[in-house]
């Protein structure tokens, strides 16, 4: 049985690596985000690089939680290699300690980021992109340029007095705020009644609430108004599950999220799908390990370290695909979202332990 300094040693070894790596991977990302933003917005008068940065700085973390698995890949192989190389592993072998005990914490701390990840850090990096999406709206300004990599909106909504097609550059607060804002209004009959420009609006329960506001009516000079309501049958449900983005909402609230949504008679494959894919998050991460290992354990001293780390990245690959492929799937209600998400994990950690235990115990 493996001893609890040994235990402490290989799990600060595994630990150290995936920070490592996924430290390097968000400064990285982050560089790139960061370049691009100022690259497309330089130009406007609203731009402030403190502004650009902290946007790109904040929607970062939601983004590296797919780096995360990845991460912890990478992590253990090196892990592994850096104990194999030093023939430490070779030692602990020879003091009858098995692969799979020496494993064990790794796929323990394995399982204790992915708790984190799902737990604390998706709550964080969920409330940090929504306020991503706040910081990137003031750097519109009263351009009427969409930023760069921005996801422009359309939303289609009736009232008594009409049909009207809404169309924003960007939305923030789950739809609810929505910046450089263009709605075509239409009667009854269908017929064109007018078109507003409003440089925002905010959904306030029966209607929505417009600022600086630029009315063009058939046969009329355009007129600018201060602030102008608009009447509107959507509710908070249907605007956020039109326009909220999964990944903007935290572990926490999924679970009302789904509920409202459902309430309302909306469709919520998505939001069910985010929210068991980080229940299965903890999983996942210990598949990665058990990958990792089916790779890394062959003695340093015996060569094709290349073939090995091709190895890893080939298991990597296919393990990406083969999750947005299911993700594809569970996300638009071809599967149900359960088995979309917990597929992969299972297949990966079951596959994973099966080469494992062939390589080690014949």
């Amino acid at each position: 049985m493996i001893g609890p300094t040994l235990g402490r040693y290989f799990g600060r070894r595994v630990l150290t690596a995936i920070l490592a790596i996924f430290m390097v991977a968000f400064a990285i990302v982050l560089l790139f985000d960061f370049l691009d933003m100022v690259r497309a917005n330089v130009d406007r008068p609203s731009f402030k690089w403190t502004v650009a940065f902290l946007a790109s700085f904040c929607r970062i973390p939601a983004f590296s939680e797919q780096v995360l698995p990845f991460a912890t890949l990478f992590g253990v192989m090196t892990a592994l290699l850096g104990l194999s190389r030093k023939l430490e592993l070779v030692v602990a072998r020879a003091a009858g300690i098995s692969a799979w005990q020496f494993l064990a914490p790794a796929a323990l701390v394995a399982a204790a980021i992915g708790l984190f990840a799902s737990l604390v850090y998706n709550p964080v990096a969920a409330s940090l992109k929504e306020h991503s999406e706040a910081l990137s709206l003031s750097l519109i300004g009263d351009s009427p340029r969409a930023v760069d990599g921005s996801r422009e909106v359309w939303l289609r909504q009736s009232s008594d007095e009409g049909e009207a097609i809404i169309h924003a550059l960007r939305a923030a607060d789950r739809g609810l705020h929505l910046a450089g804002v263009t709605i075509q209004t239409f009667d009854q009959r269908g017929l064109f009644r007018q078109r507003i420009e409003a440089a925002s609006a905010d959904h306030e329960g029966d209607h929505w609430k417009l600022e600086r506001v630029l009315i063009h009516e058939a046969g009329a000079a355009p007129r600018a108004e201060p602030t102008w309501r608009m009447a509107t049958r959507l509710k908070r449900e249907q605007v956020g599950e039109s326009l909220a983005e999964p990944d903007t909402v935290s572990f926490w609230a999924l679970p009302s999220f789904i509920e409202a949504a459902r309430n309302a008679g909306l469709p919520a494959f998505q939001f069910e799908l985010q929210y068991q894919l980080l229940l299965a998050r903890p999983l996942l991460l210990v598949a990665m390990v058990l990958i990792a290992a089916t790779v890394s354990l062959r003695v340093f001293r015996f060569g094709n370290i290349g073939r090995m780390i091709l190895g890893g990245v080939g298991a990597g690959f296919v393990l990406y695909v083969a999750g947005e492929v299911a993700r594809g799937l569970g996300g638009a209600g071809v599967v149900p979202p359960v088995l979309a998400a917990w597929s992969p994990a299972v297949i990966a950690s079951s596959i994973g332990f099966t080469v494992l235990l062939h390589q080690e115990d014949g």
